[in-house]
């Protein structure tokens, strides 16, 4: 059964359900932006209905469907769930969207008064938003090392082709086409040639490989806070400082990491807050004032609709399959 053949029934098909109430005005669709990989992430899908995902829980797998948010006190979330997985899930809503994300500080009179101008403007226009949370390490790790210095259009075909050929269904009543990503054992059993075909070459799959020879020890790191996750994380070799940040920002909402070695960050740091192109050292000395809250400042700019200069040269997308 697809969505569209009877969206009225969705709960009451549902294996597991609960109704959040984050308590102020909420934005699902600004709070999951930064977990889909793209609008073609074959674990997301977006309708009308709501949001849709597919995942692994300790249970096993599940698909996860959420809708609502709104204005005020009164805003909720409804989701539900399917699979064995279902009712882990949604006992994990609350902290996938943010319940634990604090923005108190930031939004302090005193903090404000230090930011620029085009930060407080998206403030004031996005009180709704929230950093998610996901606590699903392996999930999160592996897509992010397939972005290793790659563009965003090269690693995302090759984890779609990966998907597509080791993902599985996602059970109950999802969307057509919902794939669970594979858990650690099944990522590992993956032959070479098919990285191969995918497009990832021997490094970034190499760095997959040895990072979930441990995945049971990746999915503890949930249980740390940010800081220590990302510092654990870059003990393995092949991780450094732009996976680790990629990787607790989504697993642990932390509202402080920024990805330096970012092909574009940087420079987009640098053009909002001075009008000047600026390196990772540039951008680190730019936020150095806000040191706690970056990553709040940083989806801030985003959400501002500011858009640096397109002129300079690009990222030339290489093709592993043919070498």
């Amino acid at each position: 059964m697809t969505i569209a053949d009877a969206p009225p029934r969705v709960a009451a098909a549902a294996d597991a359900a609960i109704r959040w109430h984050p308590g102020r005005s909420f934005r699902l669709d600004q709070t999951m932006f930064p977990l889909m990989r793209g609008n073609a992430d074959p674990s997301f899908a977006a309708h009308s209905s709501g949001y849709w995902m597919a995942f692994t829980a300790a249970s096993g797998p599940v698909t996860l469907r959420l809708s609502g948010g709104g204005l005020g006190a009164g805003s909720f979330v409804d989701a539900q769930a399917w699979g064995p997985g279902a009712g882990e899930a949604v006992a994990g809503v609350p902290r996938l969207l943010g319940a634990g994300d604090d923005w108190s500080g930031f939004d302090e009179p005193a903090f404000h008064a230090t930011l620029p101008r085009l930060v407080t403007e998206s403030r004031r226009r996005n009180l709704a938003v929230r950093l998610p949370s996901t606590g699903r390490v392996v999930d999160t790790l592996v897509p992010t090392i397939l972005e290793q210095k790659v563009t965003t259009l090269e690693a995302r075909r090759g984890y779609r082709y990966l998907m597509y050929r080791y993902g599985t269904a996602a059970p109950g009543m999802a969307p057509a086409g919902l794939l669970v990503p594979p858990t650690a054992r099944q990522w590992l059993a993956i032959p070479s040639w098919e990285w191969h075909k995918a497009g990832v070459g021997p490094q970034r799959s190499a760095t997959v490989m040895r990072a979930l020879q441990s995945a049971v020890a990746l999915e503890r790191l949930a249980q740390l806070d940010s800081t220590e996750a990302g510092a654990k994380l870059q003990t393995i070799p092949g991780i450094g400082i732009w996976t680790a940040a990629e990787v607790v920002q989504r697993t642990h909402g932390c509202p402080d990491s920024i990805s330096v070695g970012d092909y574009h960050l940087a420079s987009y740091v640098g053009y909002a807050l001075t009008g000047r192109k600026t390196d990772d050292a540039g951008m680190i000395e730019l936020l150095k004032p806000w040191q706690g809250q970056r990553q709040r400042v940083v989806r801030m700019l985003y959400l501002s609709g500011f858009r640096k200069p397109t002129f300079g040269p690009r990222m030339t997308v290489q093709d592993h399959r043919h070498h």
